[in-house]
C-alpha cells in the first residue's frame, strides 16, 4: 500500500464522531495514514446540545439520555471515559386525553402486551377496550410496510392514536400512519412472525429474561459531554478535527481517489443529512443523489421552562405525552426536575422541557415568543394551571428528524449500492434515529471504507 492514504469524515454529530473513533482505533497499523473530520459548525455534538438553564450548569437542549440495553452508545462513553453516568427517577409518565393518564402496564411501544392494564386503564374508552381484546380473533392482513396500517388494523383506533402513535411518534418526530414499520423492529418481527400481536407480545414478556438494571443513561455533564469526550478521543487517536469547514464540492481523483474542496482522499464517510450528502453526490453517483433527496424530515422546537410555583398532584410524574388527535403545537412535555435527579434548579421549582412538532404539525414558522406562547397555552390546557416562568429557552431543530416513509430500508439499500468504493454514509437518515443507532451507523461505514482500502 502506498503512503499518504488519507481518510475523511464530514460532519461531527454522535454518527460522524463515531465513524472518526473507529478509523483512528486502526491508524496505528492501517490502512489510512490519516484521518480527517470536518465540521461545518463551531462545535461538535451535531442535534447534541448541552447548555446552562435555571441555574444549571448543563441541561440538554435535544436528546437528554441514550439506550443502554444496546452496546453501542454505552461501549463509546464508556472508552471516552465518561463514567459519570445518571439515570432516570422513578417518575411515572402519562399520555393526555383531556386530563392525564397514567401509562398502562404491559405494553409494548405502546401496543397491548396483557389484556388486564388495558382493561383498567382510564386511557381507553370500553368501545377502544373491546375493540383491542378482539385481536387475538382477527385474520391476518398484510399491512405492507406502515406502522399505522399495522396496529389499526389489529386494534383500533384508539390504541393505535393514544398510545402506539404517542409513544413512537414522540420519539421519531413523525406520524406514525406515515411511519415505516420496518423501521421499529421490534415490532416488525412480531408482526412477521406471527398472526396475533398480542399473544406474540404476550410469550415474548413471559419468556424474555428479567430485565436487570436501568434502561436509560446520560452522562451527568449532560449529553454534550458524550460528544466532547468523543471528540477528545478522536484527537488523541490522531484524528484532525476542523471546524467551521464545511464541504461543497466532490470531484473524482484518477481511478479511485477523491477531491473534496480539492484535496484529495482516499475514501470519504458522509456524516451529513441526506439533502446535504445528495448535494454533493449529484454528479457523482446521481441515482444515489435522487434518492436520497428524497428523505424527507420534521422540525422540532424544544422550549425549555424554569417555573419555581409547581402543584404538588404533578409530584412523581416524569412527564406526558400528547396523542396525535390532541395536539395543538407540544407533543411531550418533560418534567425534567422530576425524571432527572441532577437537574434541580438551585432556588427549588422545576425545570420543564417542552417539545413542539413533528411531521405534520409544523412549527417553524413560530417566533421564540410564539413558541414560548404555545407552549404555555398548552401546559395550561393540559395541567389546568397557569404556569409563570422564570427563565425561558427556545431550540430550533429544523430538518433534524428524517422520516422514514414505508420502504424506507428499499430506498436507502438502493443508495448505498450506487456509491463508489470509498464512499459511505452514516447518521440518523438512513438505519435509524437514535444515539446508539447513530453510532452504530458511523462505527458500519467506517468499517465499510476501511475494508475496502484493505482488500484494494
Amino acid at each position: 500500500m502506498a503512503d499518504g492514504r488519507r481518510a475523511l469524515v464530514l460532519g461531527g454529530g454522535i454518527a460522524g464522531l463515531a465513524a472518526a473513533v473507529e478509523l483512528g482505533d486502526s491508524l496505528a497499523d492501517g490502512p489510512f495514514d490519516a484521518v480527517e473530520l470536518w465540521e461545518a459548525e463551531s462545535r461538535l455534538g451535531g442535534k447534541i446540545r448541552t447548555s446552562a438553564f435555571g441555574g444549571i450548569d448543563l441541561v440538554d437542549e435535544g436528546a437528554d439520555a441514550y439506550l443502554l440495553r444496546v452496546p453501542h452508545a454505552r461501549d463509546l462513553a464508556a472508552a471516552a471515559g465518561l463514567d459519570d453516568i445518571e439515570h432516570p427517577t422513578r417518575a411515572t409518565p402519562a399520555i393526555w386525553h383531556a386530563r392525564l393518564h397514567d401509562l398502562p402496564d404491559g405494553v409494548v411501544l405502546g401496543m397491548p402486551a396483557a389484556l388486564t392494564p388495558f382493561a383498567t386503564s382510564s386511557l381507553l374508552s370500553w368501545r377502544g377496550k373491546l375493540r383491542a381484546a378482539i385481536e387475538p380473533v382477527l385474520p391476518s392482513f398484510d399491512a405492507g410496510d406502515s406502522l399505522g396500517r399495522l396496529v389499526r388494523g389489529r386494534f383500533g383506533n384508539e390504541v393505535h392514536d393514544r398510545l402506539v402513535d404517542a409513544l413512537v411518534g414522540s420519539i421519531y418526530a413523525t406520524d406514525t400512519d406515515r411511519w415505516s414499520l420496518a423501521a421499529v423492529p421490534q415490532l416488525a418481527e412480531l408482526a412477521a412472525a406471527n398472526r396475533s400481536l398480542l399473544l406474540a407480545a404476550r410469550r415474548a414478556r413471559r419468556t424474555a429474561p428479567a430485565a436487570s438494571g436501568p434502561v436509560f443513561g446520560t452522562p451527568r455533564a449532560g449529553m454534550g459531554a458524550l460528544a466532547t469526550a468523543s471528540g477528545d478521543l478522536a484527537r488523541w487517536m490522531g484524528v484532525e478535527i476542523s471546524l467551521g469547514r464545511s464541504a461543497t464540492v466532490l470531484e473524482r481523483e484518477g481511478p479511485v481517489g477523491w477531491l473534496v474542496d480539492g484535496e484529495r482522499f482516499d475514501a470519504v464517510v458522509f456524516a451529513t443529512p441526506a439533502r446535504i450528502t445528495a448535494r454533493l453526490l449529484r454528479d457523482i453517483a446521481p441515482n444515489t443523489a435522487r434518492a436520497l433527496a428524497s428523505v424527507e424530515a420534521a422540525d422540532v422546537v424544544i422550549v425549555r421552562l424554569l417555573v419555581r410555583e409547581w402543584p404538588s398532584r404533578l409530584h412523581g410524574r416524569s412527564g406526558y405525552l400528547v396523542p396525535k388527535p390532541d395536539q395543538r403545537h407540544v407533543t411531550a412535555v418533560s418534567f425534567a426536575s422530576q425524571k432527572w435527579a441532577h437537574w434541580q434548579p438551585p432556588g427549588g421549582g422545576q425545570v420543564l422541557r417542552v417539545s413542539l412538532g413533528r411531521d405534520g404539525l409544523p412549527v417553524a414558522h413560530l417566533s421564540d415568543d410564539e413558541a414560548i406562547a404555545a407552549a404555555l397555552g398548552d401546559l395550561a390546557l393540559h395541567l389546568d394551571t397557569e404556569l409563570e416562568p422564570e427563565e425561558a429557552s427556545v431550540t430550533r431543530w429544523t430538518n433534524s428528524f428524517p422520516q422514514y416513509r414505508p420502504h424506507h430500508g428499499g430506498l436507502v439499500a438502493r443508495a448505498e449500492a450506487g456509491l463508489p468504493a470509498g464512499l459511505a454514509v452514516a447518521g440518523a437518515s438512513y438505519h435509524g434515529i437514535g444515539i446508539p443507532a447513530c453510532i452504530a451507523s458511523g462505527r458500519r461505514a467506517a468499517r465499510t471504507i476501511r475494508s475496502r482500502e484493505v482488500a484494494r
